[in-house]
C-alpha cells in the first residue's frame, strides 16, 4: 500500500468564514482527507495540522515537520484539501511540488482543485493556481496595509502590545490607558535624568532594585510578548532608557510606523526614516508633563556627542554580545578602540561579557568577506552556490515561462470560442448548451487575460530590480575588494555581528557574522 501524509491548515481569516463554510475547519478537513485516502486504498502514515497559520508563513511547525519527513521518505503521497492549504506562494510550489517532491519520489495530491503531480497534463493548471494564490497574497497584503495606514493616520493604536507604561483600553479599541504600576517607573526615569543621573546609572538603579524591564513586565502581566531579535533578558539597559526618554507617546502623541517589513513575504522589520512615521498628537492621556519632557529633551541635546571624530562607530548597532544579546558599546583607551558588552555595567553578575578590539573585529570581517567574494564572484561557484529559488534571474525566467503559458491558454480559449460558435451554427450543439459553454469560456478567458496583465507588471518590476542590482552579487561587488571597512559597507552588508567571550588561555574570540545577502 502507498503511504500518505495528510496536511491540514486553518488560518485566522478562515475562522471568520466558518459560519458559511464549515468545511474550512481543521476537523472537517481531516475527515474529508482521511475518507479520500481510505477510498483510494492508501495507508495513512501521519496527519500534520497547522492551526491559526497563514499560507504565506514558511515557518509553520507542522509544515516544517512534513517537509523533514518527506525528505526522509516516510511516505509516498502528500494529500491536501487544496493546493493553497499547502502553500500560497508560487516559489514554494515550484521548489517542493515541482522540484524536490519528484526527486524524493513523493506525489502531491489536492482534492478540490484536482492537483496531482502524477498527472503531467495538469502541471500548467497547478502553476496557474500557484500564480493566482500569489496574487491573492499580494492583494490581501495591500488591503491590510491600506486599512492599517488609515487607522495609524487617525491616531488609533494598532500594535499587538501597548508601550511600557500603558495598556490597551478594554472598552475602546485602538486607544491606550495608563498602567499606573509601569507609569511610576517611567516618571522615575524621566525625573532621574532631569536631575542629572545618566542613562547607564538609571539602568543600574532599576536592576539593583530588581525592577523588571518592559519585556519581563509584559510577561509578568500574562502577555505572550517576545522582544524582536530574540533577546528576552529581564535587565534594564542603556538603550531601553534612551528609547524611553525620546518617545513622544509618553506626552500623549501616538507614534507608529517606526519599523516596517520590506515585503509581504517577510516578517523581518527594518527601521524606517522619521519622515515615514505616523505621528498624531493628543490621542491619549500623557504620563509625562510637557515641561518635564522639554527639560529632558534639552538635556539630551546638550549631552549628545559624536563618536570619535564626529562619525558613527564602525560597528555601532551591529555588534552584539553573544551571551546576552545586547548591543556592545565602544570605548577608547590609549588611542585604541574597543567594543565591550553594554550589559556588564547594568547589573552585578548580569553577563560574562564580550570584549574585542575594533580593529581585530574588522580584520575578521574582512577575512570572511574575502572568502565570500572569491566564492560568489566566480560565475561557476555562483551558479552552484546560490539557491535558484532565491535568485532573481531564475525567478524572472520562471515567471516568463508562466506568462507564456497563460498567453497560450488565452489563445486556446479564443480558438475554442470560435469553434464553439461554428458548432452552434452547424447545429451540433443546442442553443442553451452553447450559452452555458460560451459564458464559461468567456469568464475563463477574462480571468486569464487579467492574470496576464498582472504577470506582465510583475515581470517588468522584477526586471527593473535585476537592472538596479538588487541581487546578492551586486551588493557585494559594490564594496569589494576592500582594504578597510567603511560604515556604508557595514550598513549595506551586515545585519549583525555576534561577539563571544574570549576562550580562557587563548587569544581567540568567537565571532558570528550574519550577512544581509
Amino acid at each position: 500500500m502507498e503511504r500518505v501524509a495528510i496536511y491540514c491548515r486553518l488560518s485566522e481569516e478562515d475562522r471568520g468564514k466558518q459560519h458559511q463554510q464549515d468545511s474550512l475547519s481543521i476537523q472537517n478537513q481531516k475527515t474529508m482527507l482521511i475518507q479520500h485516502a481510505r477510498e483510494m486504498g492508501w495507508e495513512i502514515a501521519g496527519v500534520y495540522s497547522d492551526d491559526d497559520y497563514a499560507g504565506a508563513d514558511r515557518r509553520r511547525p507542522e509544515f516544517m515537520r512534513l517537509l523533514k519527513d518527506a525528505e526522509r521518505r516516510k511516505f509516498d503521497i502528500v494529500l491536501c484539501k487544496t493546493q493553497s492549504r499547502f502553500t500560497r506562494e508560487l516559489e514554494l510550489v515550484e521548489k517542493y511540488i515541482h522540484g524536490l517532491f519528484p526527486l524524493w519520489g513523493i506525489r502531491f495530491v489536492s482534492i478540490v482543485d484536482n492537483a496531482d503531480t502524477a498527472n503531467r497534463g495538469n502541471k500548467k493548471s497547478r502553476q496557474i493556481n500557484g500564480l493566482v494564490n500569489e496574487w491573492y497574497l499580494e492583494d490581501m497584503s495591500e488591503n491590510i496595509r491600506s486599512v492599517l495606514t488609515n487607522r495609524r493616520e487617525n491616531g488609533y493604536h494598532i500594535g499587538s502590545f501597548a508601550l511600557y507604561g500603558y495598556r490597551k483600553d478594554p472598552e475602546r479599541r485602538g486607544r491606550l490607558v495608563i498602567d499606573e504600576a509601569a507609569a511610576a517607573i517611567v516618571r522615575e526615569v524621566f525625573a532621574l535624568y532631569a536631575s542629572g543621573v545618566g542613562k547607564a546609572a538609571i539602568a543600574r538603579r532599576l536592576n539593583d532594585r530588581g525592577v523588571p524591564n518592559p519585556t519581563a513586565y509584559k510577561r509578568l502581566c500574562g502577555l505572550r510578548y517576545r522582544r524582536p531579535g530574540g533577546c528576552n533578558s529581564a535587565l534594564w539597559r542603556y538603550a531601553a532608557i534612551a528609547d524611553m526618554l525620546e518617545n513622544q507617546i509618553y506626552i500623549g502623541n501616538m507614534v507608529q510606523g517606526r519599523y516596517g517589513s520590506a515585503s509581504y513575504k517577510t516578517k523581518q522589520n527594518r527601521p524606517r526614516p522619521r519622515s515615514q512615521w505616523y505621528i498624531v498628537e493628543g490621542t491619549h492621556e500623557p504620563i509625562i508633563s510637557r515641561e518635564l519632557w522639554d527639560r529632558v529633551q534639552a538635556l539630551l541635546r546638550q549631552r549628545a556627542k559624536p563618536f570619535g571624530t564626529g562619525c558613527i562607530g564602525l560597528f555601532a548597532r551591529k555588534a552584539v554580545c553573544m551571551s546576552c544579546g545586547y548591543a556592545m558599546r565602544s570605548s577608547k583607551s590609549r588611542g585604541v578602540r574597543y567594543l565591550r558588552c553594554s550589559c556588564r555595567h547594568m547589573a552585578r553578575d548580569a553577563c560574562p561579557g564580550a570584549f574585542i578590539q575594533e580593529e581585530k573585529l574588522e580584520r575578521l570581517v574582512l577575512a570572511e568577506l574575502q572568502r565570500l567574494t572569491e566564492k560568489w564572484l566566480d560565475v561557476d561557484a555562483v551558479a552552484q552556490g546560490i539557491n535558484a529559488n532565491e535568485n532573481l534571474e531564475a525567478q524572472q525566467e520562471r515567471m516568463a515561462g508562466e506568462l507564456a503559458a497563460c498567453r497560450r491558454r488565452v489563445e486556446e480559449l479564443s480558438k475554442g470560442l470560435r469553434e464553439l460558435y461554428m458548432d452552434k451554427v452547424r447545429g451540433l450543439i443546442a442553443e442553451a448548451d452553447y450559452a452555458d459553454m460560451y459564458a464559461s469560456f468567456t469568464a475563463d478567458r477574462a480571468r486569464l487575460e487579467q492574470a496576464v496583465r498582472e504577470a506582465e507588471a510583475q515581470l517588468q518590476a522584477l526586471t527593473a530590480r535585476i537592472a538596479a542590482g538588487h541581487d546578492r552579487r551586486a551588493i557585494v561587488a559594490r564594496h569589494v575588494p576592500p582594504v578597510r571597512l567603511s560604515r556604508g559597507a557595514v550598513e549595506a552588508m551586515i545585519d549583525q555581528v555576534r561577539v563571544g567571550r574570549r576562550a580562557p588561555g587563548t587569544r581567540d574570540v568567537p565571532v558570528e557574522i550574519r550577512w544581509r545577502f
